[in-house]
């Protein structure tokens, strides 16, 4: 079996458990235009370019999990030591982007001591105009340093939406934390993202 099978059937067996399209496109880290694909397989569309990441190794194994959040944290702080812009870009407050940049925001939070904020991307969301929210039971982000954290960038639509979220509730976004940028985006609206990884298709 090939790959492209692989995927077609385990975005099929997601579906059909009752995740949405959104939440398919989070757990295979690929594009809603590709679980889109995936799903349907419409004739005569082409396949997306796109890259399927599989970190389950490192995702299911917290002590594992924990070194790739030191990782980002570390990434970071030595990016802005380089960069010599350290006034005003401690955060406050990690947003953590449902669902895996959650663990990854809450390990970072333990770690230095700050605050955590839950976001819901639009993508997740079963309104008919989708929309994304940040969660009322984890930190208020009104008046906040925020680093928002996830395990992949792939097109950037969700960094947006939280970026401008953010903005619109007096927060101020300092960075973009992820471990896989698989655009090589190095800004969203204005705010740096810093990634461990970045993956590039080559045809």
């Amino acid at each position: 079996m090939s790959s492209l099978d692989e995927l077609i059937q385990k975005a099929r067996m997601l579906l059909s458990e009752g995740h949405s399209p959104g939440q398919i496109a989070d757990e295979l880290s690929l594009s809603m235009e590709t679980v889109t694909w995936l799903l349907t397989q419409q004739k005569g569309a082409a396949i997306p370019k796109d890259v399927h990441i599989d970190w389950t190794a490192v995702s299911g194994q917290g002590p594992l999990l924990d070194e790739m959040a030191m990782m980002l944290l570390k990434r970071y702080y030595t990016a802005i030591n380089e960069e010599g812009k350290e006034e005003d870009r401690f955060p406050s407050v990690v947003v953590g982007i449902a669902i895996s940049g959650i663990p990854l925001a809450t390990l970072i939070a333990v770690e230095e001591d700050l605050r955590l904020a839950i976001y819901h991307p639009a993508k997740h969301s079963t309104q008919q105009t989708p929309v994304g929210s940040m969660s009322g039971n984890f930190a208020n982000i009104a008046g906040e340093r925020c680093v928002i954290v996830d395990d992949v960038i792939t097109s950037g639509n969700t960094m947006q939406e939280v970026v401008k979220l953010l903005r619109k509730n007096g927060a101020t976004p300092l960075a973009i934390w992820v471990i896989f940028d698989k655009r090589g985006i190095r800004d969203v609206d204005g705010v740096p993202v810093y990634s461990l990884f970045k993956v590039s298709r080559i045809d």
